[in-house]
């Protein structure tokens, strides 16, 4: 850790964490909170003992080592908060490690609270509001966020740091939560600034600060328009992904449900497609989410395609 000042602040700080994710919903909401209330840098995670290569970079035919990630820890006093950004995800021990690494040193600031941000991929249109749902680490930050409109995550995982940081948190007694924007399904591998303005609007509330999202929203207009002709796309392919609007039960749009019993590999939408290997590089972490890539198989009748290399994963 590089500590580049010596600060104190006079109230116990709250700190905000993020690391890419789904939509990269939490961390354009962290970075554009970050930037709109000037917050300065107090530190850096130096990541060369936590980051290997997997890849190279080539432009015009010569190749090199990507840079290293960088994560960095910013302050502010008004109000006193610490906020910590990495561009980078680091699976594993490492990962644990830098995640025990912040939260020792938030409790040398005496951090009260820690919060993350992430997204929650639904099957809905792009036009719903985004909700926020949230997951903490204690009973009595449950009760206190419903109050604020929040509703707690029923089941499920955060994949990543920005759901570790809750237990790593919980060792040190350290209160923490992390706040969900939903998103549409197709939009994981997408930017989708829309949750991360439901997210800044509520640290607002969190903060006790105002924010100017006027640029956020110039660019949730822009990318509204793409979004538009994706969902239109899907529609024409896959006419049953949607609910008629005018149902009385008014369900919501079903992405994610085949249009037919005999469903053929050539047929699945390519963001399915891209969500199965997704999830097959998850369970090869992590065995306890093959429940999950195992429905997904079955909900598109792919299971019997995958078989072989589905129980590989347990060889």
């Amino acid at each position: 850790m590089r500590i580049y000042r010596n600060i104190k602040f006079e109230t116990q700080p709250i700190m905000l964490a993020s690391w890419p994710g789904m939509g990269n919903v939490g961390i354009i909401s962290t970075d554009y909170l970050r930037s709109k209330i000037n917050a300065e840098v107090l530190a850096e995670i130096d990541m060369s003992p936590y980051f290997v290569p997997e890849s190279i970079v080539v432009e015009n035919g010569l190749a090199e080592l990507p840079e290293l990630p960088r994560s960095v820890i910013y302050y502010t006093h008004n109000p006193d908060m610490l906020i910590f950004e990495s561009n980078a995800q680091i699976a594993g021990k490492e990962g644990i490690s830098i995640v025990k690494k912040l939260v020792q040193f938030a409790e040398m600031y005496n951090v009260r609270r820690i919060f993350t941000a992430a997204a929650f991929a639904q099957d809905v249109s792009h036009s719903s509001s985004p909700q926020i749902l949230g997951a903490f680490n204690t009973e009595e930050m449950i009760e206190e966020f419903k109050l604020m409109g929040v509703d707690p995550m029923k089941t499920g995982y955060i994949a990543g740091l920005n759901g570790l940081m809750l237990g790593v948190a919980a060792n040190y007694d350290i209160e923490a939560g992390c706040f969900l924007g939903t998103i549409p399904s197709f939009a994981a591998n997408l930017a989708y600034p829309k949750a991360s303005l439901e997210i800044i609007k509520l640290m607002e509330k969190v903060f006790g600060i105002e924010v100017d999202t006027s640029e956020l929203e110039k660019s949730i207009e822009l990318v509204d328009a793409q979004f538009s002709q994706i969902e239109q796309k899907i529609r024409e392919l896959y006419p049953d992904a949607m609910e008629d609007e005018d149902d009385d039960d008014n369900e919501p749009w079903k992405i994610g449900t085949p249009a037919s019993e005999d469903v053929q590999e050539d047929e699945v939408p390519r963001y399915i497609m891209d969500k199965i290997e997704q999830l097959f590089d998850e369970v090869k972490k992590d065995r306890s989410k093959a429940p999950v890539l195992k429905k997904e198989l079955d909900r598109w009748k792919l299971y019997e395609l995958y078989e072989h290399r589905f129980l590989g994963l347990f060889k």
